[in-house]
């Protein structure tokens, strides 16, 4: 963790270095997944726009980059991330000011209302509802006074607006139908994103009581947050079966992913805890990435 009284030897990093590493480019897997395997039940579908498809990712990139900086700067003027183990904040570090951090978050949010807006315009204009609850839901996730992330909701913001809604807006935006395929895929990314927040709140359990921040590993407990993380990796699994049997048998193969997450449920169910849990945080973001490639592959070749 770089902070304003601790750098790394050789000198200081640049301000842009800084404003990378807060944006957290180690979450951007978990925004490309639900476009990559939404754009892959579209193939399935016969209604690939692959311009439709890309702006989806701008919109999925960008929500992700705005939900970012706005926790960097809800949990940053809290105080919440003063004491923390894990990448660095900007604003917990004093390496910007919180005004700076959340008009970042702002900008990042105007990049994926415009996207969005250009989305609906050549769909449908109710989907501008639905980007308005995404970006309100995204700043209210730590933001405002009543941050639902501090009430054990994060989880289920996660699992609906970057599992449901991203994987099934993105094949709805090129199809135009309803695909129950997108549905089941959406139900799988939705489990292995949230079993990323409970990798970092399982990390984080003994600094947010101290905050006062009532995550749902807060409220689980130890024992019961790392029981809850396999049972995300267990829903993942019987996702790939319900997208093969609503589509083609050989996406079973996409069981493969599970390869990848081996070693993070080892780590989780072993007791893995503190700066132990970092590498499981990666290894489920890159999990979930084969998930999604895996599943948007077969596919394409189905």
């Amino acid at each position: 963790m770089v902070t304003a009284s601790r750098r790394p030897a050789g000198g200081s990093p640049s301000r842009l270095t800084l404003w990378v590493a807060g944006a957290r480019p180690r979450t951007l897997p978990a925004a490309l997944a639900p476009v990559l395997v939404g754009t892959g039940v579209a193939a399935y579908a016969d209604g690939l726009v692959i311009w439709k498809a890309l702006l989806a990712l701008v919109v999925s990139l960008a929500l992700q980059v705005g939900v970012n900086y706005a926790n960097d700067y809800s949990d940053g003027i809290r105080g919440t991330d003063e004491d923390r183990v894990g990448p660095m904040r900007l604003v917990g570090s004093g390496n910007a000011t919180p005004a700076a951090v959340r008009r970042a978050a702002f900008a990042a949010f105007g990049v994926a209302a415009l996207a969005g807006l250009v989305l609906a315009a050549t769909t449908a204009w109710w989907l501008v509802a639905v980007g308005v609850v995404c970006i309100v839901a995204a700043w209210f996730y730590t933001g405002g006074k009543k941050p639902y992330g501090y009430l054990g909701l994060g989880e289920v913001m996660v699992f609906v607006f970057f599992g449901l809604v991203a994987v099934v807006g993105t094949t709805f935006v090129q199809t135009e139908t309803f695909e129950w395929a997108a549905l089941y895929s959406g139900v799988g990314i939705g489990a292995l994103a949230c079993a990323v927040l409970v990798t970092n709140n399982l990390r984080d359990i003994p600094t947010d009581v101290v905050a006062g921040k009532r995550t749902l590993a807060v409220r689980l407990g130890d024992s019961r947050t790392r029981a809850f993380y396999a049972l995300l990796v267990l829903a993942s699994v019987a996702a790939v079966v319900a997208v093969a049997a609503a589509t083609h048998w050989s996406v079973l193969l996409a069981l493969v992913f599970v390869v990848r997450m081996v070693p993070a449920l080892r780590a989780v169910l072993g007791g893995a805890e503190g700066p132990a849990l970092i590498p499981v945080l990666a290894a489920t973001g890159m999990g979930q990435l084969w998930w999604a490639a895996l599943v948007s592959v077969v596919l394409n070749a189905a």
